[in-house]
């Protein structure tokens, strides 16, 4: 009996799959997991950030949120700062360390965004990104059908 062909899905979990590795061997060492690296992220292109805003960015509690300040501050990455505008708030900044990382992020990003095109014609690399944004527009659109909650809370 013949094996069937991948499906789409099949492709996208494997992407997925190769990506988890790659961060995680990206992440070996620096103290940073893939939700701290996220909150980096967000600080990144948003600049300094309430825990509130980033709880929200981040789409998760507040509670979680300061767990994942804390120990990004431990290892030096951001920094607690008073509001200037907001006595009650306490502004989360990248440090030093913690831009340099996500620059360092930024490049790689670019460079293996680069890379994963590499060879294909013009045409056939907007024909794929294209197909992608769509199969993401539809996979959230799924979910939020199934998980209307979800939705609601954001």
């Amino acid at each position: 009996m013949a094996t069937p062909p991948p499906t789409v899905l099949d492709r996208v979990l494997a992407i997925g799959q190769l990506l988890q590795l790659d961060m995680e061997r990206s992440f070996a060492g620096t103290g940073l997991t893939t939700s701290r690296t996220h909150l980096l992220w967000v600080l990144h292109h948003a600049g300094p950030s309430t825990q509130r805003d980033l709880a929200a960015a981040l789409e998760v509690s507040p509670r979680n949120v300061t767990g994942l300040v804390d120990a990004l501050e431990s290892t030096g990455y951001v920094s607690r700062e008073p509001h200037p505008s907001d006595r009650r708030a306490t502004l989360v900044t990248l440090t030093g360390i913690g831009r340099g990382a996500m620059e360092r992020m930024a490049d790689q990003h670019a460079d293996l965004s680069r890379a994963l095109v590499a060879g294909l014609a013009p045409d056939h690399a907007d024909a794929l990104l294209r197909g992608l944004e769509h199969v993401e527009g539809v996979l959230a659109r799924l979910i939020a059908e199934a998980s209307p909650e979800v939705t609601e809370a954001t």
